[in-house]
């Protein structure tokens, strides 16, 4: 599935193979675990995300809530999305060092931390990207990026 309709997170679990779904949940619920306060889950773009709601921050670029973590069942592979990692070069710099000292192979672009299985993931270390931006941060990031263009 490269991008669902689903207007809900529970019809996207739904919507997933028995497998699959296993897998999307319990990165989900690691996500939850760690997500600062203040951001919501939902379903955006096809996949979950956690957002700064607009009744929060109303004054986006896009008129679309501030996107900071998404999670989604592409076709060949699970995408975790971690804005954190884009925005903040220091969160890169320790996902990209936890892998080579843990001697992981990283499969990331600029956000997208592509994998085939939960056990290519460092949940300890995904949990402390997760958790390091909270609300006000990623707003101020964002306003200083928008502020540069």
């Amino acid at each position: 599935m490269a991008s669902s309709k689903a207007k809900t997170v529970e019809e996207y679990l739904a919507e997933l193979p028995a497998d699959r779904r296993t897998v999307i949940a319990s990165v989900r619920d690691l996500v939850n675990r760690h997500i600062p306060a203040g951001y919501v889950e939902s379903m955006s773009w096809g996949m979950i995300a956690w957002e700064v709601p607009l009744s929060r921050y109303p004054t986006t670029y896009n008129k679309q809530p501030l996107p900071y973590v998404a999670l989604a069942a592409q076709k060949q592979y699970y995408a975790l999305y971690l804005t954190a990692c884009y925005a903040n070069s220091a969160q890169d710099v320790v996902l990209r060092n936890a892998y080579a000292d843990a001697g992981l192979k990283l499969d990331m672009g600029k956000s997208c931390l592509r994998f085939k299985a939960p056990g290519d993931l460092l949940p300890e270390v995904i949990g402390g990207v997760i958790a390091s931006t909270p609300v006000d941060t990623l707003i101020a990031q964002y306003e200083a990026s928008r502020a540069r263009t």
